[in-house]
């Protein structure tokens, strides 16, 4: 073996984690929040989710659009929407929303092992996966069990990334430390708490700054307009 090529635990190369090894850990997520999801009334399906004015419904038919959806379906989206991708977005939510919540279930179901992408990394579609799964669970006061492994790499693609969302500009000149897993990151004022808290608050969704301690709390809350 090339001694530059260096494997971490979890046999990914010093590069990161590679395809191959991301698509289970969205597969895992997936099926979990689908079992969490069966059997939820229709006022439950209503209820505000942590993604800005979308239900938790809404947000899973988003979900199952990001697993549907090519990169030349997605570029055709894009021009149809004249480069509007809020539209775009919106539009695909829409053709996978269903007539009922046990539709949107049953398509969200049916993407669970999908390895269809729009034009982004794998590990974008992880956290995709785990953040709006969370954006559906915490408001309905479900409790998130992703291994802290799934979670780390997450914390880790944020942090040095704007691709889907304003992260890495979001904590810039912040410390990052979680305190039940090994992700820490930057330098500057603290901030600190679960491995999920962090990558919720770095995502934009700042009611978990309030699970979350140090200097640099105040600073990161103040930045939640960022996208």
């Amino acid at each position: 073996m090339n001694s530059d090529k260096r494997l971490t635990t979890t046999g990914s190369t010093a590069k990161g984690p590679q395809a191959a090894e991301l698509w289970p850990l969205v597969h895992a997520e997936r099926a979990a929040l689908a079992a969490d999801l069966a059997g939820l009334t229709d006022e439950q399906w209503a209820t505000p989710s942590w993604c800005e004015g979308l239900s938790v419904r809404e947000v899973l038919a988003h979900l199952t659009a990001g697993a549907s959806l090519t990169s030349l379906r997605w570029l055709a989206g894009v021009i149809r929407c004249r480069f509007d991708f809020d539209k775009q977005v919106a539009m695909r939510l829409a053709e996978q929303l269903g007539a009922s919540p046990a539709e949107t279930l049953a398509r969200f179901a049916r993407v669970v092992e999908s390895t269809t992408k729009p034009p982004l990394p794998v590990i974008a579609m992880l956290g995709e996966a785990v953040v709006h799964a969370e954006d559906i669970r915490g408001p309905l006061g479900l409790r998130n069990a992703s291994p802290i492994g799934t979670l780390t790499l997450v914390a880790e693609y944020y942090q040095g990334s704007d691709q889907v969302v304003a992260a890495r500009r979001r904590i810039a000149g912040l410390r990052l430390a979680a305190t039940d897993g090994p992700f820490a990151t930057g330098s500057g004022p603290l901030v600190s708490g679960t491995t999920l808290a962090l990558i919720m608050a770095t995502t934009g969704r700042m009611a978990y700054c309030d699970e979350l301690e140090g200097d640099g709390v105040e600073i990161l809350r103040g930045r939640h307009a960022m996208r």
